[in-house]
Order: structure tokens, then C-alpha cells, then sequence
């Protein structure tokens, strides 16, 4: 048994290597339809948990069995040891920056428009009956945290880490990123998708959306792979995708005349607009530098 076992790791460590562009899109659809299922049938972010993070868990699964497959380690697709605490801290700043001018443009806006404007901290979630509730408490805080550590450590890893280090032998960095790029911005399909067969949206309103997420997950994502080309480890991109979504997109939101968060993708645009020139002018600098 341990030899077929043997054999069976060889052949798929062998059949990845020789296509990875192939292996790439089987394991997005492997995690894709783990991410539908759960979207769709268990919807986890609409019990009292607010967030759906079993796919995640199971993305994490995917990533590990795939590195012992191809006798690799998490270090090599960039969690790198030394540099956690210092990369993660940085990730953090670089988001802080930028969005405390995203929200300032917001809410100047807002109040400009309603003559009111205040913000407010807290997590949206869902009780037993499914309604709506404002959750401040430390246990919820906690919770909103830990699940998004899932989160950014699987899509990293995944994204960012895994496919960049199956793609990047045979594929250049930048036709790499840019694949991962599409497939992370269709990942963001899902709740677009479910929003319309829900019949919460038209079907105008799914193509805008799903466009829309193409785009700036799009962005996002060639971001963090900037981030991980020119330091080497996934840190830094990871604390920065941390901070988008623990305090941008779940804990601090903006308050106008009673509503929460009327502008909240344009305070997402622009934040992730800003660091991605931020990010961009900084690689190119650095490939100055390497090219000197």
C-alpha cells in the first residue's frame, strides 16, 4: 500500500509539473465548487457565525495535500520563517494609510450630501431566526478575526502562494499573475451570483457586479503578488488583505442619515486604488534598481 501510495504521489507531482496550467484550473474548480456548496447549501455566513469559512478550511486542506504531493513545504510558496511579525505589520500600515484616506473621501462626501456622518464599530451577523444584528462584543470580535485569519491564510496560500509556484517554471511572472488575477476575481463570483438566484438583483445588476469584482479583485490581487515578488514571502500582502477585510469590510462602517456603509465600494475602490499605485510604483522602482 505504501508503495502505490508512492507511486500515486509521483505520478501527480509529475502530471502538475508537466501541466500546470491544466492542475491550476482542477484545483480552482476543486475549492470553487467547495465554495459554491457552501454558498449556496450550508450558508454559513447567514447563521449566527456570519461567515463562510468551511470552504476556506477546506481550501487549506487542498494546498497541504498538493505541497506534500510535490514534497514541498508552506515556507516555499512563501510563508517564510523571520519574517512574519515585521511583513504582516506592514501589510497592516499599508492598508491603514490608504484607507484612512478612502474613508476620509467617504465621509466627506456623505456629509457634503446629508450634512451628517459618523462612524460606527461593530460586526454585522444574523441571529437563530435569521435577522439581522449589530454583534460588539469580544467572543464576535474574536470569532470575525480568527475567520478571516482563515480566510487571507487560504487565499494566499492558495492564490498568491501554491498556483504562483506551479505556474511560475513554466509561465513568466507576469502572465502567472495575471491568471491568478482572473481566477481570484471569479472566485468573488459567488455571492453576486447568489444575490441574483436569490432574486435579490437583475440579472444587469449580476453582470455589473460580477464584472466589477473581475476588476478590482483583479487588482487586488496582482497587489499582492507584487508585494510577494519583491519581498519573498507572502507576509506583507497578507496583512493588508487582512485589513480590508476585518475592518473595512466587516468592523468599520460609515453612518449617513441612519444608513451603514452606503458608500462602501467606493470607499473600497478607492483604498485599493490607492495602495495598488502605491505597490505598482514601488515595483518598478525596485526592478530599476535590480536592472542597474
Amino acid at each position: 500500500e505504501r508503495t502505490e501510495l508512492l507511486l500515486k504521489d509521483e505520478l501527480m507531482e509529475e502530471n502538475i509539473k508537466k501541466r500546470p496550467v491544466l492542475s491550476c484550473a482542477i484545483i480552482f474548480m476543486i475549492g470553487g465548487a467547495a465554495r459554491l456548496i457552501e454558498y449556496f447549501c450550508i450558508r454559513t455566513d447567514e447563521t449566527i457565525l456570519s461567515e463562510n469559512f468551511i470552504h476556506k478550511v477546506f481550501g487549506i486542506i487542498i494546498s497541504a495535500v498538493v505541497l506534500y504531493s510535490l514534497h514541498s513545504t508552506w515556507q516555499s510558496i512563501g510563508f517564510a520563517k523571520g519574517k512574519t511579525v515585521s511583513g504582516i505589520t506592514k501589510g497592516l500600515i499599508l492598508g491603514a494609510c490608504c484607507f484612512v484616506i478612502a474613508y476620509s473621501i467617504e465621509c466627506l462626501i456623505l456629509y457634503l450630501v446629508n450634512q451628517n456622518v459618523s462612524l460606527a464599530f461593530y460586526i454585522s451577523g444574523f441571529l437563530l431566526n435569521g435577522e439581522t444584528v449589530k454583534h460588539s462584543g469580544v467572543p464576535f470580535l474574536l470569532l470575525c478575526i480568527t475567520f478571516n485569519i482563515i480566510n487571507v491564510w487560504m487565499e494566499e496560500g492558495l492564490f498568491r502562494g501554491l498556483l504562483m509556484k506551479i505556474l511560475t517554471p513554466k509561465l513568466s511572472f507576469t502572465s502567472a499573475a495575471l491568471l491568478i488575477a482572473f481566477l481570484f476575481g471569479i472566485w468573488h463570483w459567488a455571492m453576486p451570483l447568489r444575490d441574483y438566484l436569490d432574486g435579490n438583483t437583475s440579472l444587469a445588476g449580476l453582470l455589473v457586479m460580477g464584472i466589477g469584482y473581475i476588476i478590482l479583485a483583479g487588482i487586488m490581487s496582482i497587489k499582492w503578488s507584487l508585494l510577494y515578488k519583491m519581498t519573498g514571502a507572502l507576509w506583507m500582502g497578507l496583512g493588508d488583505h487582512l485589513f480590508n477585510n476585518v475592518i473595512v469590510t466587516n468592523l468599520l462602517h460609515v453612518i449617513s442619515n441612519g444608513e451603514a456603509d452606503s458608500m462602501q465600494i467606493v470607499r473600497i475602490i478607492i483604498g485599493q486604488i490607492l495602495s495598488f499605485v502605491l505597490v505598482m510604483l514601488c515595483y518598478r522602482k525596485t526592478i530599476k534598481k535590480e536592472n542597474c
